[in-house]
């Protein structure tokens, strides 16, 4: 079984999109990493959001700009420019941007030294 990719991604447009769904952001996994010939990610969000009186719960990733692909998340230092699109009538729209990368979850007994991303 393909381990899931734990993902953080913030969303940065709208501009009005933390205050409409009261969080800029998001956790939650993907499977489709493991696929090189995937250039798209369908992320399954740990807590879905509310955007204009629709549950959102998976979004779609994609590379924001024309020639990339989103394994160059794992070379990014702070994040990595995504386009996010929601399902909606059988369809996926697009309407979300952001960065996405991978998250790392603190170990118990690491302590928290103000220094983590």
């Amino acid at each position: 079984m393909t381990q899931h990719l734990r993902l953080r991604i913030h969303v940065n447009e709208p501009w009005d999109f933390e205050r409409s769904a009261g969080t800029a952001e998001l956790t939650g996994w993907t499977v489709d990493h493991a696929d090189p010939e995937n250039e798209e990610w369908e992320v399954h969000l740990d807590e879905g959001f509310d955007f204009h009186d629709r549950r959102i719960a998976r979004l779609l990733a994609g590379p924001r700009y024309v020639g990339e692909h989103l394994t160059r998340m794992f070379d990014a230092v702070t994040g990595f420019p995504v386009r996010l699109a929601y399902r909606g009538d059988g369809a996926w729209h697009y309407a979300f941007a952001g960065m996405i990368s991978q998250r790392h979850e603190r170990k118990e007994e690491e302590p928290d030294n103000g220094a983590a991303i």
